[in-house]
């Protein structure tokens, strides 16, 4: 699918939410267990999105289709890359993990040229994903990669959340057959996600004995629901039916950018010359992803 200039707004828009989420979740699991983050994300984005379909006036997708689809999409979406994502942030920094994450089009093209008919990799696209490739190993540097240990453990738990990204993204398509809106599709799967958690951190966290969080950890894991989740998940549902798996996937690929840029300024992570060349190759490869750079080379 060719994307549309509304749909590059879109794109830079939701990467810009995301890349907050690693913000936002590495402060949260400073004080609180990684699990107990994902249920309060879940669950207070739930909680959100009732409100906005209430202002919209509505209904609540609930239907016999589509609930077995929210469970399958809330493991593969939320639970699982959630759970991954801030275990590994408690052992590497905020912008690493966004890095790894980047992979996600990686992933997402393989399985969508295998299970999509209009999804099947282009020239182009093969193109701009090693354009990306190539600016997401910049950014991780050579040494990123020497570290072992419980470090390690939390790289592959990154690469593993990019996998379970790339699947949803493939599988999330399925929605647009059924007569829901994006914000209906974001509700239905974030409360099946919830569902999910409960008994998770009843039986592994047992939040009633955790200690009071600090307002910060509070302000964090409240911005993580409402701004990187439930405002960020409409964007992303309205992108996968407009935009196709394979290109909104690639959200992933500028993500990097604003949580390297909060967890320099906020965690004290640094920036290196390598990343602005990253982004500068990532920045090539999502224009030769939407075609123009290859329309251009064969005039």
């Amino acid at each position: 699918m060719r994307m549309t200039a509304q749909d590059w707004a879109l794109l830079f828009l939701l990467s810009l939410l995301w890349g907050g989420s690693f913000f936002f979740a590495a402060v949260a699991v400073r004080e609180l267990p990684p699990l107990t983050v994902v249920a309060l994300r879940t669950g207070l984005a739930s909680l959100t999105l009732m409100m906005i379909l209430r202002l919209r006036r509505e209904s609540w997708p609930v239907t016999r289709s589509a609930l077995p689809a929210f469970l399958v999409m809330g493991l593969l979406n939320n639970l699982l890359p959630f759970s991954l994502l801030f275990w590994a942030q408690t052992t590497i920094p905020s912008g690493l993990a966004a890095i790894l994450n980047a992979t996600t089009p990686i992933f997402s093209i393989v399985v969508a040229h295998f299970l999509l008919a209009d999804e099947r990799m282009a020239v182009n696209k093969a193109v701009g994903i090693l354009f990306g490739f190539l600016g997401v190993a910049v950014l991780m540097g050579g040494n990123v990669l020497t570290g072992g240990g419980i470090a390690t453990l939390g790289m592959l738990a990154c690469l593993a959340a990019a996998l379970s990204y790339g699947v949803a993204g493939v599988y999330g398509r399925r929605f647009k057959a059924m007569a829901l809106s994006p914000t209906q599709v974001a509700l239905g799967q974030l409360v099946a996600t919830t569902l999910m958690m409960l008994p998770v951190i009843v039986l592994v966290d047992r939040p009633w004995a955790l200690p009071v969080p600090s307002l910060r950890v509070v302000a964090a894991v409240v911005a993580l629901a409402v701004v990187s989740t439930a405002i960020a998940y409409v964007i992303f549902f309205r992108l996968l039916a407009s935009a196709g798996a394979v290109n909104t996937a690639l959200v992933t690929l500028l993500i990097p950018a604003s949580a390297i840029l909060l967890g320099s300024l906020f965690l004290g992570e640094a920036l290196a010359p390598r990343h602005y060349a990253g982004l500068a190759l990532i920045t090539l490869g999502l224009i030769a992803i939407d075609g123009r750079v290859i329309d251009r080379l064969r005039r």
